[in-house]
């Protein structure tokens, strides 16, 4: 593994194009783009204000910036750096801003959630959608981007309504049977859309593209309910992380669940490979010391470096008992993600913050737990192959694959800790975010036997 050097960053705002060749990244008003070959720099951009969101155009063309506190998005050219555009909503203030599939039109959603307003850098025309939800997931579209769903609220009822990306026009609306819906999500293929109710109600249903429910899903009544959904990449499962600790798999031919995974705080299966984060305390040899210490030496003398062991089960993870009188309590599956051949399943459950579970799809079974000596901040697959990276808020990276794991170091000086990572569309890189700065991680191309 080879890491650029650090870059400045603010908002945990740095994104790879979705070509690949370019790196943008964000310092307070500034918008910086870097080759990805080289990192160096290829275009600058000031904004009006401070920067509290990016998107890259589809078609890695343009970039958007979003500055929400004075409702104002400025798009960006990277073929005509001279090329500006300026969309002030105004009064009506701004919450929320994305691209369209297309890459050429803004959908900006107002203050209150009064109106998605649908801005055409082509024609310069704009669009009203009346009503949408506030809700954590409330406007998606189809992977082939064909299609968008936006989650409403009108007259106290939850309704979606789905729209042809290409003319904006409405194809269908209707009501859905939830007391409030919380999120809506296509499957890869596009053609069955999934929506859910908070986490008051557990309910799940699934609605083909004209509007027809196909099915609905309950696990149980009156504890919490749903916390997390995803999708397989080959839309034939859905997995539902629930508040009482346990993923629900559900197939595409009947909708049923075919199996349950729980997170159990013991792991007693000697099947189940566990993966333990040690740290120790590098040794110097006296020979080499040399006084005053070299910068690398001194830094080396007092950073600790950590490895993986194999835990002998059983193995107790560290649990914590979530505070029942206080809101968005510490429990239940959070995070869900599939590897992108379908093949696993990682998993967190918040009441285990340290662990990450990987479950094998094939064999629907546990296959590895990782516990980490700090809580997990965030994880993402390879796009390319089995890989799993995490970070945990430290100064180094974690990767896992059937293979086994390996927990590496970002060199350099200075505290760098990785809250959040993303990987390169190629799986050859990764950029590594921090609260102030960025690197990019190069991994070396494991070559196919």
């Amino acid at each position: 593994m080879n890491f650029s050097e650090l870059f400045e960053l603010s908002g945990l705002l740095g994104r790879f194009s979705p070509d690949g060749k370019c790196l943008a990244s964000c310092v307070q008003h500034r918008l910086v783009v870097r080759d990805v070959s080289s990192l160096q720099v290829c275009q600058l951009y000031t904004c009006l204000d401070k920067i509290q969101y990016i998107e890259w155009s589809s078609d890695s063309l343009f970039i958007l910036c979003a500055m929400y506190k004075r409702g104002i998005v400025q798009v960006w050219s990277l073929e005509q750096p001279d090329w500006h555009c300026k969309i002030d909503e105004g009064s009506a203030g701004l919450v929320a801003s994305c691209w369209s599939p297309d890459g050429r039109h803004i959908l900006n959603t107002t203050e209150f959630h009064l109106r998605i307003t649908v801005w055409s850098l082509c024609t310069k025309s704009v669009s009203y959608i009346k009503y949408p939800k506030a809700c954590q997931q409330g406007v998606v579209f189809t992977k082939d981007g064909r299609y968008m769903a936006v989650a409403e609220r009108r007259d106290c009822k939850d309704f979606i309504s789905i729209f042809v990306c290409s003319n904006w026009q409405l194809l269908r609306h209707f009501d859905t049977e939830t007391q409030d819906l919380f999120g809506i999500e296509w499957a890869p293929n596009g053609c069955v859309l999934a929506a859910w109710d908070s986490c008051l109600e557990y309910k799940l249903l699934l609605y083909s593209l004209d509007g027809r429910l196909l099915s609905s899903y309950r696990a149980y009544e009156w504890p919490l309910g749903i916390k997390s959904v995803a999708w397989s990449p080959s839309s034939q499962f859905l997995a539902i992380g629930s508040f009482d600790e346990k993923v629900r798999i559900l197939n595409h031919v009947t909708w049923k669940k075919i199996t349950e995974f729980e997170h159990p705080a013991t792991i007693a299966s000697k099947k189940t490979i566990v993966y333990k984060e040690v740290e120790k305390s590098p040794s110097v040899e006296t020979e080499r010391l040399s006084f005053p210490p070299t910068k690398a030496l001194a830094s080396s003398l007092f950073s600790t470096q950590s490895k993986y062991e194999i835990s002998q089960v059983p193995v107790s993870l560290q649990y914590i008992k979530p505070v029942a009188d206080r809101a968005n309590p510490k429990v239940g599956v959070g995070m869900l993600a599939f590897s992108a051949d379908n093949c696993f399943l990682a998993t967190k459950n918040d009441s285990i913050p340290n662990a990450v579970w990987v479950w094998d799809i094939r064999r629907l079974k546990l296959l590895v737990v990782l516990e980490q000596l700090c809580p997990i901040q965030g994880f993402q697959w390879d796009p390319r192959q089995p890989r799993l990276a995490l970070c945990t808020g430290t100064s180094r990276v974690f990767l896992w694959s059937p293979a086994g794991c390996v927990a590496v170091q970002v060199p350099g000086e200075g505290d760098f800790q990785i809250v959040s990572l993303s990987w390169h569309s190629s799986g050859d890189s990764m950029v590594l975010l921090s609260k102030d700065n960025c690197c990019v991680c190069y991994l070396e191309r494991e070559e196919v036997k």
